[in-house]
């Protein structure tokens, strides 16, 4: 072999160490998710972690409706819990939808805030109980510590996670939008209230003065929600088991990286901190071909194309007779409609609609016939209809929902219908809307550009940032370590007082040596005239 050969290969070999990312050895991870819709993220994260040689143990619930058991993917732990989770929140749902749809008032606003308190605190004292068990269960106890895992990753929508991170000493992970108390910026960057919408406000970042001082009472009842609703529950439990007691909101910051389910193509630009990566979208893949038989009734719509319909997996069923208003538009349209509906069958369905147990959402939206999705704006649906160009009409029911599509109004993308306000007229205004002005379709097509020309895959992303912290024991270096400063450090009022202090001290010794030179001055001029 020449010299020029070998030249050649060893530059080839030094371009493919920069070029492609380091690898980890197969690691131990220790998972603790949240059930429900969090578990379709967590999953496809697990699904790529278990590709990549990475073994897997998964914290559930005995009770889970959406956690299995056995999986290919992972080894499963279980802890025991009361209730039935998903009886628990269908419940509160329920609840939610019946006093939304009596309007807009300030009863209505009291009773939705009280209900969900309520539901948090009953939820968060179910954790707390099953986290007890597992902290006095030593042989589980012990199970955990010989297994030597290289970090945990959890979702902080509930506390167990980070408190069993800590309780093992272990570096942390989070998958994370949502914390216990609200959406996790608040607790990890700069969130000046002038210019960032507490979740649940139905605000934007361009705020008038009101619209600001209701951003401060939204935010005021956050913190009221955490230090007085949520800690609480967890006192007793980081005290007897936990070395030095904990606090969820420290625990939080001291997490080495946080995984965000969102990016700034969805979200308002804000203040951020170097261990936030955001992976928005990372579930989103190229749509794969329909089955046969939905592909030909998508087919059949031919010029008018298809509307699709989905309010999500947490939802039974809308009340019957706005169900049967919906039914009704939808059987005046020129479009064929496929509708994910659980519920009695309405009276007034159109031959145009195919009523649906489930639908290959992610395949459906990325159809070239698909003209409208009429979603409920969970974070997952909002994501893939961005990365699709799909416009949105939505009706938003609980949680984080309306926030989502306002985000999407806002930019052009999709019309906002608050479930009181449905009726056949304001859905058939919405529908018409939407298909007929090409600026929604255009806007969500602009989004989707933005979406996907990044540097780097979101998957990508949050790959190596797992495998970053278990190659390097953590990331501490990333993290700020402001949160162990009291507030008025933070804040810098104790750098003002002092300031002020010694300005005020200088003022006070200059009056003083003036008074002094000026009464000295009188004294003399006083002896001469004497």
């Amino acid at each position: 072999m020449s010299l020029h050969q070998v030249s050649g290969i060893v530059v080839l070999f030094s371009l493919s160490l920069v070029f492609f990312p380091q690898h980890c050895d197969g690691g131990n991870i220790l998972v603790f998710p949240v059930d429900g819709s969090h578990w379709i993220n967590m999953k496809i994260l697990l699904e790529e972690l278990h590709s990549r040689g990475h073994n897997i143990s998964v914290i559930r619930v005995s009770k889970s409706w959406y956690i299995p058991e056995t999986s290919p993917l992972y080894t499963s732990i279980e802890i025991e819990v009361d209730a039935g989770l998903e009886h628990f929140y269908d419940t509160y749902i329920q609840e939610h939808i019946k006093a939304q749809r009596k309007g807009a008032s300030m009863l209505t606003f009291l009773k939705l805030t009280k209900d969900f308190c309520s539901m948090i605190v009953d939820g968060h004292s179910l954790w707390r109980d099953a986290m007890i068990q597992l902290f006095e269960n030593q042989n589980l106890v012990k199970s955990l510590k010989d297994s030597h895992y290289d970090l945990v990753l959890a979702d902080p929508a509930n506390g167990p996670g980070v408190v069993l991170a800590k309780y093992l000493n272990l570096p942390l992970v989070l998958n994370v939008r949502w914390i216990t108390s609200g959406e996790g910026h608040f607790v990890l960057a700069p969130s000046p209230l002038s210019y960032i919408p507490v979740p649940g406000s139905g605000l934007t970042d361009k705020m008038s003065f009101f619209q600001r001082v209701k951003n401060m009472l939204f935010h005021g009842l956050v913190l009221f929600q955490q230090k007085f609703l949520l800690q609480p529950i967890y006192d007793a439990m980081c005290e007897k088991y936990v070395e030095g007691g904990c606090n969820l909101e420290s625990l939080l910051q001291e997490a080495d990286i946080w995984l965000f389910r969102s990016d700034f193509v969805f979200d308002f630009p804000r203040p951020t901190m170097p261990n936030a990566v955001y992976i928005g979208g990372f579930q989103c893949k190229p749509a794969q071909p329909l089955p046969a038989d939905l592909e030909d009734f998508v087919q059949s719509a031919g010029e008018h194309g298809v509307i699709i319909m989905s309010l999500g997996s947490l939802v039974k069923t809308l009340p019957k007779d706005v169900v049967e208003e919906i039914a009704t538009v939808f059987a005046t349209m020129p479009q064929k409609v496929i509708w994910k509906h659980k519920g009695e069958r309405p009276s007034t369905l159109g031959n145009n609609t195919l009523i649906v147990n489930w639908m290959p959402q992610k395949d459906l939206l990325g159809h070239p016939q698909i003209k409208v999705f009429v979603a409920h704006g969970g974070t997952n649906g909002v994501q893939e209809a961005i990365y699709h160009g799909v416009p949105v009409l939505g009706i938003p029911l609980f949680f984080d929902q309306y926030d989502n599509l306002l985000r999407l109004q806002e930019r052009g993308g999709a019309r906002i219908i608050r479930l009181a306000d449905v009726n056949g007229l304001t859905f058939e205004k919405g529908i018409k809307e939407i298909v007929s002005n090409s600026s929604y379709k255009m806007n969500m097509q602009r989004l989707s550009r933005l979406h996907r020309d990044q540097q780097v895959a979101p998957m990508d992303k949050a790959m190596f940032w797992v495998e970053y912290v278990m190659r390097n024991k953590g990331a501490a270096h990333l993290r700020t370590e402001a949160y162990k400063m009291p507030w008025y450090s933070y804040y810098c009022f104790d750098v003002l007082l002092f300031l002020i202090t010694a300005t005020i001290l200088l003022l006070f010794s200059v009056v003083a040596v003036f008074r002094c030179i000026c009464c000295s001055g009188k004294r003399k001029l006083k002896t001469k005239q004497n």
